[in-house]
């Protein structure tokens, strides 16, 4: 039987516009952006839909992106389409969350919002970095950098393409060693801070002091975290592991894997950008990958799947 998992992108895939149709055609889709305005005490219409600097601001950005997310979602279930389990990347898995029903849209948007500015303030400018490294396998640079003190994988995206994060120096002194070991290229990624390393971890206490405030619910449906890439249907875990996901690394690839072996062959990617299913194509070619950006994209997928 074939199964279904929601999708949702995480910082970065983030541009000018993201929703912005979904919010004209849909009274469902301008509703989640006019309550978070609300909620969050800020122009949700004018930070996603024109051009401005605060949309590539981590404390603004998550805001913005789980707002546009959660906004295209609730049309998409509007429309008859609907999950059998979910995941996203980092800030997207609060977006699984709330579809999976562990979260409401208010907690989901509100505690996003914290995150972010917690994550900005959570280490100094120019004290950490992140890299992407092209070419060599997690256990490959597992192996180079674990004599280095300071550095750690971020992300476990796809095969070949892995981002290490942590000091600076420790970054740099492993981006050397690992185009030494065989990398195509170790490139520098243009964050605000060290994201998913154990710089982060106070800043998870933090989220998980404003997490106690916030109330989760029985799931619907599961979800698979970024933290062990592993199925969660016990509400009771939520608060523990998004304290964690800030300064664990990010399994997306074993999390794609994990779903596919529990029988999904349909995954669909909602929000900005076509991240996700740029890693699905070298993660697993079998299964089918849809994006969904435009009102004009959802159209197209309800159509070949409902065929």
């Amino acid at each position: 039987m074939s199964k279904t998992a929601f999708i949702f992108p995480g910082q970065g895939a983030q541009k000018a516009g993201m929703g912005k149709d979904f919010y004209d055609k849909y009274d469902t889709a301008r509703q989640v952006f006019e309550d978070a305005s609300q909620w969050l005490d800020l122009d949700m219409k004018e930070l996603c839909f024109e051009e401005n600097d605060r949309l590539d601001s981590t404390e603004y950005t998550q805001a913005a992106m789980v707002t546009t997310c959660l906004a295209m979602e609730k049309v998409m279930e509007e429309q008859g389409l609907c999950p059998d389990v979910t995941a996203g990347l980092s800030l997207g898995e609060y977006c699984a969350i709330e579809v999976a029903g562990g979260l409401s849209l208010k907690d989901a948007i509100t505690t996003v919002r914290k995150r972010g500015i917690l994550m900005e303030q959570a280490v100094p400018a120019g004290q950490g970095a992140m890299a992407a490294v092209l070419g060599l396998e997690g256990n490959q640079i597992e192996a180079v950098i674990q004599g280095i003190d300071g550095v750690s994988i971020a992300n476990y995206n796809c095969p070949g393409q892995i981002v290490i994060t942590g000091m600076k120096a420790a970054v740099e002194e492993s981006s050397l060693k690992l185009k030494e070991a065989g990398a195509k290229r170790v490139l520098p990624l243009k964050v605000s801070g060290p994201f998913h390393s154990a710089m982060l971890r106070e800043a998870g206490e933090k989220l998980g002091e404003v997490l106690e405030m916030v109330d989760v619910t029985a799931l619907k449906l599961p979800y698979v975290t970024n933290v062990t890439a592993e199925y969660v249907s016990d509400c009771r875990e939520i608060k523990g592991l998004l304290s964690r996901q800030i300064s664990s690394s990010v399994r997306w690839q074993q999390s794609v894997e994990a779903m596919i072996d529990n029988g999904v062959d349909t995954f669909v990617e909602i929000g900005p950008g076509k991240t996700l299913a740029g890693f699905m194509r070298k993660i697993n070619r079998d299964v089918k990958v849809y994006n969904i950006q435009t009102v004009e994209d959802m159209e197209h997928v309800l159509g070949a799947i409902r065929d």
